[in-house]
Formats: C-alpha cells, sequence, structure tokens
C-alpha cells in the first residue's frame, strides 16, 4: 500500500555513532561519533538511551527550538519492549509513539510521521538507534564469549538518527511512502538476516513501482537497508526472477556505512540505525548538492525474537519504502 503525500518534508536530521561507524566510509557526515561503547554510561542500554537524546539535542539545536516545539516523537529499537527509546523519551516530556519494525523502523517512522503531520501537526522527530553490543548481548550471546559468525553475518550498527517534519518547505521532500507485508519464506537461519529480508525488500519495490506506475530507472537510487552484500545480491537475482525487474541502480546502506576491506563486519552493517545514519548523512548531503534527486528508501527488519529462534521457527522479515525529492 502506497500513500502519496502532500507538501512534507524532512526539514532537518541528526546522526550520532559509536567507533566503528566514526572509522568507517562516511565518517565525516556524522554530527557526533563516539570512541568506545558505553559513552559515559554504566552498560550498553543506557549507552543506548544516551544515543537517542543526544541526535535529539543535535536536532532541536539545528533548528534552533526546544522539545516544547514538538508536537510528538516516533521512535523505536531492537532491545525488548523498545526500551532505549521509552527511557530516552522519559526525559522528553512530549506525546510519544513507541513503534517496533526491527531494522526497518526508520522509513515505518518517517510514514507514520508524514501521516501526523498531514492531519494537522506542526513538528513531529522520528526516530531510531541501534547498539551493536546491547543487539548482541539480546540476540545471540553474551558478546565477551567471542564466538567466530559465518561471512553471511552482519554487524549491528550503534548510532542513533532523529528527522523532523513538517509542511515548511526546507530540505528532503518525503513525496510517498509504502507499507510492505510480512514475508517469511522459510528460512531459519540467525546468521543470515540478508537472505532473510531480501524477498520482503523485493515485494515492497514491487508494490511502490506498481502501485505509482514508475519503472525502477525512475529513481537515482534505490537504496536498501540492511541486507549487506548477500542480501542484496539475493534481491537483484529475485526481482528479476519474480518480478522481471532489473535493479541496476540501487545500492544497500550496510555496505556502504563500513569499510569491509579493513573492518571486520563480514557482509555488512544492520540495525535500525543502519539505513537513516547513511541517508540522513551522506545520501541527503548528495541530494543537496543536486547529485541526487530521487532516492527510494527501502529499510528491511528481520521480525524475529530470542523465543522463537531458540524455537527454530522459521523468520518473517518486512521492509517499508519512502520516496525522497529534492524539493522544486
Amino acid at each position: 500500500m502506497t500513500i502519496k503525500f502532500e507538501n512534507i518534508y524532512i526539514n532537518e536530521t541528526a546522526t550520532v555513532t559509536g567507533p566503528y561507524e566514526s572509522n568507517g566510509r562516511l565518517s565525516k557526515y556524522f554530527d557526533k561519533s563516539y570512541n568506545d561503547f558505553y559513552f559515559g554510561m554504566k552498560t550498553w542500554e543506557q549507552a543506548e538511551s544516551k544515543l537517542v537524546n543526544d541526535a535529539i539535542d543535535i536536532l532541536l539545536n539545528k533548528e534552533g527550538i526546544n522539545h516544547f516545539k514538538i508536537d510528538a516523537f516516533i521512535g523505536g529499537d531492537l532491545l525488548n519492549q523498545i526500551t532505549a527509546s521509552n527511557y530516552a523519551m522519559a526525559k522528553e516530556d512530549t506525546p510519544f509513539i513507541g513503534i517496533y519494525a526491527a531494522c526497518a523502523t526508520s522509513t515505518l517512522g518517517l510514514i507514520i510521521a508524514a501521516n501526523l503531520v498531514s492531519s494537522g501537526l506542526n513538528k513531529v522527530i522520528t526516530f531510531t538507534s541501534s547498539h551493536n553490543n546491547a543487539a548482541e548481548k539480546q540476540f545471540r550471546y553474551p558478546v565477551e564469549y567471542g564466538g567466530p559468525k559465518p561471512k553471511t553475518s552482519t554487524f549491528t550498527s550503534t548510532g542513533s538518527a532523529a528527522a523532523l517534519l513538517s509542511t515548511k518547505k526546507k530540505g528532503i521532500k518525503l513525496e510517498s511512502g509504502t507499507i510492505g507485508k510480512v514475508v517469511d519464506l522459510g528460512i531459519n537461519d540467525v546468521y543470515n538476516m540478508g537472505a532473510v529480508m531480501a524477498p520482503a525488500a523485493a515485494e515492497t519495490i514491487y508494490t511502490h513501482l506498481k502501485d505509482t506506475g514508475r519503472t525502477a530507472d525512475y529513481y537515482d537510487l534505490i537504496l536498501t537497508g540492511d541486507l549487506g552484500i548477500y542480501g542484496l545480491k539475493i534481491l537483484k537475482e529475485y526481482m528479476q526472477s519474480e518480478y522481471g525487474i532489473t535493479l541496476g541502480n540501487c545500492n544497500d546502506t550496510g555496505l556502504m556505512l563500513y569499510d569491509r576491506d579493513i573492518q571486520p563486519v563480514n557482509a555488512g552493517g544492520s540495525g535500525p540505525a543502519t539505513a537513516p545514519l547513511v541517508t540522513y548523512s551522506y545520501i541527503f548531503d548528495q541530494m543537496k548538492k543536486g547529485k541526487l534527486k530521487k532516492v527510494l528508501l527501502v529499510a528491511t527488519g528481520a521480525l524475529m525474537s530470542q523465543t522463537m529462534a531458540n524455537q527454530k521457527l522459521t523468520i518473517p522479515a518486512i521492509a517499508h519504502a519512502v520516496s525522497l525529492e529534492v524539493r522544486g
């Protein structure tokens, strides 16, 4: 299902990262980076909440307003009961909508925020976050265990990204959004999230193109997140075999965030922060410079839990997409 938006703009964004991201390919585009995983806090989970508050503070300072000017916050993360977001929001004293779509949370947040602004709210902030150590501790095994991983595994990003939406004609236009369907093709390998999520990305891209009457080359770039190198390959093959669509202008944020030649991130980056960290920093910079004019951002999420993984069940996935354009 694709929703067309009129006069909705992402006015400003903010990005905060951890050490691996600050040593990656896009380090100069981030607003703030830390050189450890604690950021002055006692635990990784508390550190992730700090990332969220940092991103919001930077965003508000860029826009020159305080949080009392914000009508609502929308956000989520990977932790159980989206605790990183909830603890961060306890400091904001503003209406909050907590959401969960795993690594597709960022685009889902943008779609919901655009609908709220369309319905009459003035300013809405949407955010997401992830923390490598906190996520690994929750979903797989204690980080201290140090077990080896297969090459298909991805590396959860540490960071938070926030965006302010309104009808003010400033920044990047959010032209439309496509809400995805849950797709489950029977994969239960928790170390191959790219294979799990690629079919969901394909379904959403196909739906978006069909709903809008567009072809893939309408966009300067179709940007997925976060399939990694193997998931991106599967996506391109799946789009060709199932829908007869060639994705020549396609890249993945999980491949752009790090330098896989020198950083031990296996198939690339993952986590809810990956897609918005790359998009709100480097991609928006390229759009503002006129190097990109139309971008389809397709964030992908594996809808797994520790309980269901331990039961050896297959892993469902979802993808949500937003069409971003340089305002005319």
